[in-house]
């Protein structure tokens, strides 16, 4: 049990180091949109997200579009790196509790 609770954490910290990595970020999905659909004229940029409940879209420059989808996947590792880590923790608080209930049995 204890080495399932070391393997966790020693997770749990390769985690913490990859997050540390991760570089500016921002939710969003960014998209490109026409003035004229059928004729794909006039096209422009434009990114689409929700922040504390409200939804939001911006345009985009063009200079500026490989940097916001940069942004975009390093916002969408890091809630993958934070999903992983909160399942990692909560098995880890699981086997922590059980182990516990282990030890308790085996003094009584």
């Amino acid at each position: 049990m204890q080495k399932k609770l070391a393997a966790i954490e020693k997770k749990i910290v390769g985690l913490k180091a990859e997050l540390l990595k991760i570089g500016e970020m921002r939710p969003g999905s960014l998209t490109r949109q026409y003035q004229n659909r059928k004729e794909k004229k006039g096209g422009y940029y434009q990114i689409s997200y929700t922040h504390k409940m409200q939804s939001r879209t911006e345009y985009v420059k063009p200079e500026l579009v490989e940097d916001i989808q940069k942004q975009i996947k390093n916002f969408k590792r890091f809630k993958e790196l934070t999903q992983m880590w909160i399942d990692l923790a909560l098995e880890h608080s699981k086997l922590k509790i059980e182990f516990a209930k282990q030890l308790k049995n085996k003094l009584s």
